[in-house]
């Protein structure tokens, strides 16, 4: 029987959570923070998970922190929630994560854009290829920030991989992915907005169905409120959402996203939900920043 991957497809059209990594003051992964932060969201109504995304700080850790993350993250989980497990570095790296994913359970894994000078579209399809290849029983989903790319070279990689199901797409152009979105297949991906909830609602608008989020690691209310509204097609609704969260992912973003992660630990921080440190080349916010950030936070009421 041909796999369908009918579970793993329903779990992308979510809010993709991509949780933090809270450190202990000695610098290394705090793991009771760790879970208390996850069960935080499972109890908040999130239903997909991604350790080792960006937004918890992936790059940062060493491989036998990325397999703690994926570890702590799958127990805690059980069967609330689906799990997509960021992998990626060179290519024998990524496969042992994603054979370590797949052994721990979990349903999918989420390949990091290639951290390569020199990426041709071939290339491209070769290093996901070898990561679908090594783990058939998964979904896989690329997450793609390349505005180069032509959609014709996912569709060839899904040809020889029907396992690669979703793409976590993060260009920031709605018109780009539109159009990528029809030449790869729109129907035969789940489209992921990769770049989190000031671009769903303009993503949704040509055919995303779910969408990544840090600020969720805050608010978990606040997202599925605007997943709720863009799935019933309530625009206005969305971008009242939108206007909320506004200030807080600017901030995020401002000077090319230095402060991405940053801004997140900085308002769970206001909470006491965890530390607010990072590791570098990230670094916590300077305290007129942090200020602002916590009004915010405290606005949403949470």
């Amino acid at each position: 029987m041909t796999a369908t991957y009918e579970t793993q497809r329903a779990a992308l059209a979510e809010v993709v959570a991509i949780p933090v990594t809270p450190f202990a003051e000695d610098g290394t992964i705090d793991r009771d923070t760790h879970r208390a932060l996850l069960r935080r969201l499972l109890d908040g109504g999130v239903r997909t998970l991604t350790p080792n995304g960006n937004t918890g700080e992936f790059y940062a850790l060493t491989p036998e922190e990325r397999q703690l993350v994926t570890e702590l993250t799958v127990e805690e989980a059980g069967d609330r929630a689906a799990i997509l497990v960021g992998v990626g570095h060179d290519v024998p790296t990524a496969i042992a994560s994603a054979r370590h994913a797949r052994q721990l359970g979990a349903q999918m894994v989420m390949v990091h854009q290639p951290v390569h000078p020199y990426v041709s579209e071939g290339g491209w399809v070769d290093y996901h290829r070898a990561i679908a290849e090594a783990v058939p029983e998964l979904g896989v989903v690329p997450y793609l920030r390349n505005p180069l790319l032509e959609g014709a070279r996912l569709a060839e990689l899904a040809d020889v991989c029907p396992n690669v199901i979703g793409v976590k797409y993060a260009v920031p152009d709605a018109a780009r992915f539109a159009a990528f979105a029809r030449d790869a297949g729109l129907e035969r991906f789940v489209w992921v907005a990769g770049l989190a909830e000031p671009y769903a609602p303009s993503y949704f608008s040509a055919g995303a169905t779910g969408f990544t989020s840090g600020l969720v690691n805050v608010a978990p209310a606040v997202s599925l409120n605007m997943i709720e509204a863009l799935r019933s097609g309530d625009y206005p609704a969305a971008m009242k959402v939108w206007e909320q969260i506004r200030r807080f992912e600017e901030l995020r973003a401002a000077n090319g996203s230095a402060n991405n992660v940053t801004v997140v630990k900085e308002a769970l921080a206001s909470l006491d939900l965890c530390r607010r440190d990072v590791r570098p080349p990230s670094k916590p916010l300077p305290a007129p920043e942090r200020a602002e950030v916590a009004a915010i936070a405290a606005g949403w009421s949470i």
